[in-house]
């Protein structure tokens, strides 16, 4: 029910500040909006890896294809395609989230140190939120690592699909086929990018809670 309401405030409001100060109201706090949107990234990290693995599964069999109705064929190797641009732009759109809320809690943060009276709290309030900073830093950079890897992966998909789309034959197959091994290289090199960004953002989380 929570979570409703604040998104009804959200369509409302239409802008990150009133979210979290109607967050804030009904005790839905930055950081924890942080840890959920972090888990959500994770979340669309995995499904866009199944995703691209799929349009490369796709892509093996293309490579095998041994007659039919090509126009099927290109059919599905478009839907992958367009499939994968999805879970690209949703990974990129939750990894915009977390920055978000995260440099939101990191200017409360530091404006309210100012807040303290006792000189050690302070000190030691100042420590963590270095602390926590640095550490989002080192997820943030692997996401956004990740991130910059589907976009050449997405660019030679594409690339396939316009290929097949204009010479709906078996030499066209061929040709698509000689890009395969190098795109499979990259789509294995996107999912271990994926995979420790992942753990990255595990590591970030436990220190949260």
């Amino acid at each position: 029910m929570r979570i409703l309401i604040l998104a009804a405030l959200l369509t409302l409001s239409g802008c990150q500040s009133a979210y979290y100060a109607a967050a804030e109201k009904v005790g839905y706090h930055k950081r924890e909006i942080l840890v959920d949107r972090v888990e959500d990234t994770q979340e669309s990290q995995q499904e866009a890896q199944q995703q691209f693995s799929s349009a490369l599964e796709q892509l093996k069999t293309l490579v095998a294809f041994d007659g039919g109705d090509l126009e099927n064929v290109y059919d599905t190797v478009k839907g992958e395609y367009d499939d994968a641009q999805a879970a690209a732009d949703e990974v990129s759109s939750r990894i915009d989230a977390v920055d978000s809320v995260a440099e939101a809690m990191f200017d409360e943060w530091q404006d309210e140190l100012a807040q303290y009276q006792s000189a050690n709290l302070r000190r030691s309030s100042e420590k963590q939120l270095r602390d926590t900073r640095r550490r989002y830093d080192t997820m943030l950079k692997a996401m956004r690592r990740a991130e910059a890897k589907m976009e050449p992966i997405l660019k030679r998909l594409n690339d396939n699909q316009l290929y097949l789309k204009h010479n709906l034959n078996a030499s066209a197959i061929s040709a698509i086929g000689g890009e395969f091994t190098s795109l499979q290289t990259e789509i294995n090199r996107l999912i271990k990018e994926m995979n420790s960004a992942i753990a990255e953002s595990d590591q970030f989380i436990a220190t949260l809670k």
